[in-house]
């Protein structure tokens, strides 16, 4: 199933694994990790559910597309997809990084407490909905109803946004740099500020990227929606 390989430049050991042989060893084998080691995988062929729930100091590198739920409910450590990735990349992310060089499918980083999600290319609908504490980067476009019920943390898009973009927020931020199709209910533009500019150009520079801060618009709440009102009744 897998290979082990050392280099003279390498501080730990490049363990190979072919996922011919199933994803089910492949996460078990992660899973016994204890630190330091760098896994690349191979063959992924668009499976399901690799390299889920990761929660050690690890380097993991898959060889090609990935299907649903790549990386979900990942801890600590670094994944990074050389290619595209299926619906619902890195769900439920808590802490370290996740980088897609391709495109990611819908849901990217769905309800994601902390940590860096990266995706190079474009997502789907719903990126980064119900987020609690994620920064995501998208250097590409993102589809509708990005960023719904946000609460926390940094939605980065480099290309266009779909309708609907941060319906409901609460107090994520939003940073784009193309045009919008529409605002959700609640979700205003707001004036950019030297904190904002400075937020941005880091995570810009952790994804990466070499985008100007200030070609970027900011989006966020009204904070209109936070009690009921009736008047507001019908954007519920």
């Amino acid at each position: 199933m897998s290979t082990t390989t050392r280099t003279a430049d390498q501080a730990s050991d490049l363990i190979s694994i072919d996922l011919a042989h199933g994803v089910r060893a492949l996460n078990a084998r992660l899973h016994e990790a204890t630190g330091g080691e760098a896994f690349t995988v191979v063959n992924p062929a668009g499976q399901h559910n690799i390299a889920v729930g990761i929660d050690t100091e690890i380097d993991v590198t898959v060889e090609g597309h990935v299907g649903y739920y790549c990386a979900g409910m990942h801890q600590r450590g670094t994944v990074t997809v050389h290619g595209n990735a299926g619906t619902g990349l890195a769900e439920n992310i808590m802490s370290g990084t996740v980088h897609v060089t391709g495109d990611a499918s819908q849901s990217a980083a769905a309800t994601g407490h902390g940590g860096l999600v990266v995706i190079d290319g474009n997502t789907g609908a719903r990126c980064g909905i119900s987020m609690k504490g994620v920064d995501i980067v998208v250097g590409g476009d993102i589809g509708h109803m990005s960023a719904f019920m946000a609460q926390a943390g940094t939605l980065v898009v480099c290309g266009d946004a779909g309708e609907a973009l941060g319906d409901s927020i609460y107090e994520a931020r939003i940073y784009v740099k193309g045009t919008v199709a529409s605002l959700g209910a609640d979700c205003i533009e707001k004036p950019m500020k030297r904190e904002h500019l400075e937020q941005l150009r880091e995570l810009l520079e952790r994804a990466g990227r070499s985008d100007d801060p200030a070609d970027f618009t900011r989006y966020g709440s009204a904070r209109t929606l936070y009690h009921f009102q009736a008047e507001n009744s019908s954007s519920y």
